[in-house]
């Protein structure tokens, strides 16, 4: 089920805030949480019964997991049902995400003919996965609390952050449900909720759908391609993907503050960032952490030099990129922004004296050239890509990028109002004024969070809110499915 959907907004919401809260005001905490973790697998499995029940065995198992490290006394027999526990969790990622991949590769290296699976990757995988697997490392680690099956279940299934994050910690989440304060619907995170939803479907609706129609355009015309009709699309998607994924968190972050849940944040305005390392400390958050937690401090960190160190850093981003899916262009991605941290923290010195603008800018074109590459079907489309900058052409914007663009009712609106003369003459104006007034946006607004954080509602922010949820809904007809339900 979609956040951006009518069945969501109109239908499944309602329900669970009326059923959580009116079981929670007569005392029913457990059938609460019960109920809770029912809508959320009407949720999961609205769309494929089958995801639901790989989500539910997933939970069975691991819970089982822990519990038996838990009433083992041997360290020996605990370690062995630990690594059973990962080898579990891994497996089942490894058989729906890479299984093909594998197969493809060895089939290419050894001549063979091995059948592909074509498994349909189930929705948010990688996400339950590795809040499982947090938890499982936790527990052997003896860092987490005992908890019970149900709210395990809740943890693991929370629909605001089942399908695409952000990557909840057990320890982050479990309490602020337990929490008798929590249990009654508050006014003022109801507020700071529905703004936050309200902006993040905006952002996803009107922004990221927008940028989606002229990349599709692009990457499945790449030899049609002037060098300025490369480099619209390039900044096209990096916009895209930023407001589609961030767009997804915010109303995740929005509707957890309906339930008394504060989601961490997972995104920090990105591309305000003035290097690659800075950038990675501000995108994607959660994910930073776990790797960072489990991954990069096990292996060493930073404790034991510098090559080792950046030894470290390139094979955090190569899990990273692994991670992303299954195709060379995400290994090659993570490779790239591996070697832009390795180089960044190697010219640490020099990049204290460039102007943080200058840092800004330079990061941005790093990133936007990387998103390039990740999102492409293939190295060999992403070399077509760059192979079309040279292709200086006419120096205008691919015709049919700017005819999409121009089609949209609120482009023929603004057009009538200013009597389509302009829009004659300069057919690539919308497109570019809302390019540059999106990335003014990113270089110098707040972010949902800060922007939720301030609690002071007048009238012309509850105007706001109500604008941008209606002019979102009357949008739903034409939208894609988030890009992170890929990963």
């Amino acid at each position: 089920m979609l956040f951006n959907s009518y069945l969501f907004i109109f239908v499944f919401f309602p329900l669970v805030l009326l059923g959580y809260y009116g079981l929670q005001h007569f005392g029913q905490k457990k059938p609460a949480i019960g109920f809770l973790v029912m809508m959320s697998m009407w949720f999961y499995g609205n769309d494929n019964i089958e995801y639901l029940f790989i989500l539910m065995a997933s939970i069975v198992l691991n819970y089982l997991i822990v519990e038996g490290m838990d009433r083992l006394g041997k360290q020996t027999a605990r370690f062995c049902l630990f690594l059973t526990g990962l080898a579990v969790n891994l497996g089942i990622l490894f058989y729906f995400k890479y299984y093909d991949f594998f197969i493809e590769n060895v089939n290419s290296a050894l001549k063979t003919d091995f059948a592909l699976l074509h498994l349909m990757l189930p929705l948010g995988i990688s996400f339950y996965t590795f809040q499982q697997l947090s938890y499982v490392i936790d527990s052997y680690r003896r860092d987490s609390e005992k908890y019970g099956l149900l709210e395990y279940a809740a943890y693991v299934s929370f629909f605001p952050q089942l399908i695409a994050g952000p990557i909840v910690y057990h320890d982050e989440l479990i309490p602020q449900l337990r929490r008798e304060q929590n249990h009654h619907f508050r006014f003022e995170n109801a507020s700071r909720g529905i703004y936050a939803f309200a902006l993040g479907l905006a952002k996803k609706v009107l922004i990221a759908d927008t940028f989606s129609k002229v990349v599709i355009i692009g990457y499945d015309n790449i030899g049609e391609l002037n060098t300025i009709s490369v480099l619209v699309v390039m900044v096209c998607y990096s916009l895209q993907i930023y407001f589609d994924f961030s767009g997804y968190c915010d109303m995740a972050y929005g509707i957890g503050y309906l339930f008394n849940v504060k989601l961490p944040i997972n995104f920090n305005s990105p591309y305000k960032a003035a290097s690659i390392v800075e950038f990675w400390d501000r995108w994607h958050m959660t994910l930073t952490r776990f790797f960072t937690k489990y991954i990069y401090i096990p292996l060493g960190g930073s404790r034991r030099g510098k090559v080792r160190t950046y030894i470290n850093v390139m094979f955090v981003f190569l899990v990273s990129g692994i991670w992303h899916g299954a195709n060379w262009t995400f290994i090659l991605w993570g490779v790239i922004n591996g070697i832009g941290n390795v180089l960044t923290k190697l010219l640490g010195r020099f990049f204290r004296w460039v102007p943080r603008t200058v840092g800004v800018i330079v990061t941005f074109c790093f990133t936007t050239f990387a998103w390039s590459l990740f999102r492409a079907d293939s190295i060999r489309q992403a070399r077509q890509l760059w192979g079309q900058l040279g292709n200086f052409g006419d120096g205008t914007i691919y015709a049919p990028i700017t005819e999409t663009v121009n089609d949209l009712i609120e482009v023929k609106i603004i057009s009538r109002l200013a009597g389509g003369s302009i829009m004659e003459s300069c057919p690539w104006l919308p497109l570019t004024a809302f390019m540059v007034l999106v990335l003014l946006a990113c270089f110098f607004l707040k972010n949902t969070q800060e922007k939720a954080a301030d609690n002071s509602y007048g009238n012309k922010r509850i105007v706001w809110i109500v604008v941008l949820m209606l002019w979102s809904i009357l949008s739903l007809s034409d939208v894609s499915e988030f890009l992170y339900f890929n990963f």
